[in-house]
């Protein structure tokens, strides 16, 4: 530890003095990623998931946590390492170098995050036109615009949005469990039997296609930049969100398995969560989860928004995107937010999103696959457990193999999509590169590793 301008600071860590402007903290970092990640998988996609899953639903939430969770380790590693708003971004570059894989990779993962914004806004409206009738679009584009404004404001406000908002949501969430173990009986816990579960493809299925409710973890790294210290705070968001998601997604899906008859549990649609709070709760319950339904789609907007602009900023200002995308407006880096949200704003308003649900799961597992198998490549920069970094990219794509199967033989167009999505990312990498000759050497030249520190050994 090392004192600078009467403040100790930690090995590694930016001193009093540094460039680094530290409007995220410790809360507001957890609630990205807890609002990031409570949006459409509890919401929007657990209908899809229960009639994938039937009554092994809280099976394939533990699995995709598992998932998650050696995910997290390998994002932990590399965000404490190379710590910037470019997040996963940098950690492409930093694995792959300055060519094609690395900004073809990044273009396709800042799509697969207008997809998820449109999707969670989709889900918002659906929850919304419960309480106002309103046509879904007009609430869909109103919640875009809203948390548009938001992030716009800065990144203090929007830790702070997010902090109220997920707060009131686990809350609410907490209530139905409370209600629905209260209300547990013989035959709810008969419907956790594994005889009723169906086949290991369809279990792991249904991990594959709530992955997006998962991914929302990778967001905290985004704000690593402006946090104060990142090689303490990172870890605790990062772990502590995770955490906290994957108790909740199993106690929710306990919940609903045990109040739903199975013979309803499989036709249960968008309001899947809310109608499963009726047996226990009744139609204040109903009206309770569509509250937290509501909160929770327009957290998971606003988290989403704030992390997929910084990689739209990151990747233009490096190489792979037009100059607008981070040119200033008003002297900020807005015009990319701006930009963004005009994308998903065409998306939402042009296509039925919710059914690309397993679309955007699959994006997301490709490039978490992505992400580790180039950890592996600057694995002694980051000190990480290489078992680890191998485990998470093998059950990575694991999953992302048995989703796009699962694509191909229920649902061709959306596997159609997602190859398009990933062929058009590469060919416009390469058409964009010949035309302009930017590249990411300024990644590679402004994320220099941060060190380690000592090992357990040394010290």
């Amino acid at each position: 530890m090392s004192s600078t301008n009467g403040r100790d600071v930690e090995d590694g860590e930016p001193a009093a003095d540094s460039k680094r402007k530290a409007d995220i903290g410790l809360v507001a970092a957890l609630s990205i990623g807890v609002g990031g990640m409570i949006g459409a998988g509890i919401f929007s996609i657990l209908g899809v998931v229960t009639r994938v899953s039937g009554s092994a639903l809280p099976l394939s939430f533990a699995i995709g946590g598992a998932v998650a969770g050696l995910a997290a380790y390998s994002y932990v590693a590399l965000g404490k390492t190379f710590p910037s708003v470019g997040g996963a971004v940098t950690f492409l570059v930093r694995g792959y170098g300055e060519g094609v894989a690395s900004g073809s990779l990044n273009l396709f993962q800042y799509f697969a995050y207008i997809i998820t914004i449109a999707l969670y806004a989709t889900g918002f409206a659906a929850y919304a036109v419960t309480f106002i009738h309103l046509p879904s679009k007009v609430w869909a584009v109103g919640v875009v615009l809203a948390f548009t404004a938001i992030n716009f404001l800065g990144s203090r406000l929007m830790g702070r949005a997010e902090s109220v908002i997920v707060i009131i949501k686990v809350v609410i969430l907490i209530v139905f469990v409370v209600a629905a173990f209260v209300a547990l009986n013989g035959k709810g816990v008969a419907r956790l039997s594994p005889d009723s579960w169906p086949g290991p493809l369809a279990i792991f299925t249904g991990a594959g296609v709530l992955f997006v409710g998962y991914e929302g973890f990778g967001l905290i790294t985004n704000a690593a930049a402006n946090m104060a210290r990142p090689k303490q705070e990172l870890p605790r968001a990062i772990y502590g969100s995770v955490a906290i998601v994957v108790v909740i997604y199993l106690l929710v899906a306990i919940g609903v398995v045990t109040n739903v008859p199975l013979n309803i549990l499989s036709g249960l649609g968008n309001s899947a969560l809310a109608v499963a709070a009726k047996p226990s709760l009744g139609q204040v319950g109903f009206r309770l989860v569509a509250i937290a339904a509501l909160l929770s789609t327009a957290s998971a907007v606003n988290a989403t928004l704030f992390g997929s602009t910084n990689i739209a900023y990151q990747i233009a200002k490096n190489g792979g995107l037009p100059p607008a995308f981070d040119r200033k407006l008003w002297g900020r880096d807005v015009e990319g937010l701006f930009i963004t949200s005009g994308v998903v704003l065409g998306f939402v308003l042009l296509f039925p999103l919710s059914a690309v649900a397993s679309m955007g799961s699959a994006a997301f597992l490709l490039v978490y696959s992505a992400v580790n198998i180039g950890h592996l490549r600057i694995r002694r920069q980051t000190g990480a457990n290489v078992w680890l970094v191998v485990a998470s990219a093998v059950t990575c794509l694991s999953l992302f193999v048995v989703l796009v199967y699962d694509m191909i033989v229920t649902a061709p167009t959306s596997a159609i999509a997602l190859g398009i999505t990933l062929a058009g990312s590469v060919v416009f990498e390469i058409v964009y590169r010949r035309r302009t000759g930017r590249t990411f050497r300024n990644i590679l030249a402004q994320t220099e590793p941060v060190p380690a520190g000592p090992s357990p050994a040394a010290e």
